[in-house]
């Protein structure tokens, strides 16, 4: 289900504000918010969720990396409003129970980071394509994460971490012990 920028964008006028209900890591959140609003400022600012990075503003390095609905979004390109309905997911809903999901665990593992400002985006443009693609090949991973840039590590790593993700998401069996 694609968001369609021009169509929300002409719904608004300048100065109004909007009520919206959107999911975020599994927790209802009912808020009003100026219809300019954009998602990374939602997260960032009012729900206090600052794992979700501002990078350049121009959707173009993939700091700001989301799952809306499951699909990978570029949370700088979006409006709050947009989401109005749906569920989003950050970095900071990938962890359930004391226990890391594999992709943040084939981070850690295989160091699949340094400075870490990148890391967020990765790791949800990660899950995007392992949820699209459960068994990807190196150039499968790198063309999946071509949309999120890392001026550190060089990818290699990177590309490690989502390996291992795979294999171990693979090993999980389904529907729980």
């Amino acid at each position: 289900m694609a968001i369609d920028v021009e169509e929300a964008a002409s719904t608004v006028s300048s100065n109004s504000t909007r009520t919206i209900h959107v999911t975020v890591n599994g927790v209802r959140h009912r808020s009003t918010v100026d219809a300019r609003m954009l998602l990374v400022s939602y997260l960032r600012e009012r729900l206090r969720l600052t794992g979700t990075h501002i990078g350049c503003d121009t959707a173009h390095c993939g700091a700001c990396t989301v799952l809306v609905d499951g699909v990978p979004a570029k949370s700088c390109n979006l409006l709050a409003v947009m989401v109005d309905g749906r569920n989003v997911l950050t970095v900071e809903g990938l962890e359930t129970g004391g226990k890391l999901h594999p992709v943040q665990e084939g981070f850690t593992k295989e160091h699949g980071l340094q400075c870490g400002y990148c890391t967020p985006g990765m790791m949800l443009a990660s899950i995007g394509l392992l949820s699209k693609n459960p068994n990807p090949t190196e150039d499968e991973i790198r063309r999946g994460l071509s949309g999120n840039l890392c001026r550190c590590t060089g990818y290699v790593n990177i590309v490690k971490a989502v390996q291992y993700a795979a294999k171990k998401m693979q090993e999980t069996p389904k529907g729980g012990a």
